[in-house]
């Protein structure tokens, strides 16, 4: 299968299991391949050895922070132009933070937690530009 006619893969980075299984699931009944890392630094690992089409990231988790992992990925110059949608259960105040910041790029997308699932894939067939899954 080429890389063309392959499923788009997201990449997760989630410090809870629960939140991992459960965004791996939904990725995957909607079309996606997801691939999984529960802290950041495997998150980055995994970025630099996949390259992902999109990566879902979550701020709150220890260190590495999600907030220096997406420092870390728009510093990365073969990482810089995947598309990263942040999801925070702090998002207004995790928007003013990174709007008072000009040296990274706001993130291409937010989620909410806790987030509705039609939300969350809206934002990522907008991000992929690809077509609603059907049943």
């Amino acid at each position: 299968m080429t890389r063309e006619s392959s499923p788009r893969r997201i990449l997760i980075i989630d410090d809870d299991p629960d939140v991992v299984t459960y965004l791996e699931t939904v990725f995957r009944d909607n079309g996606y391949e997801p691939l999984c890392a529960t802290d950041g630094d495997a998150g980055l690992e995994l970025a630099r050895a996949q390259l992902p089409d999109l990566i879902c990231l979550d701020i709150s988790m220890p260190a590495p922070s999600g907030v220096r992992v997406y420092r870390e990925l728009r510093g990365d110059p073969k990482l810089s132009g995947i598309p990263v949608v942040m999801v925070t259960g702090v998002l207004r105040q995790f928007e003013e933070f990174i709007g008072r910041r000009r040296q990274v790029p706001p993130p291409d997308g937010y989620i909410a937690k806790p987030f509705q699932v039609e939300e969350l894939l809206s934002v990522v067939r907008r991000l992929l530009r690809t077509p609603a899954a059907t049943s």
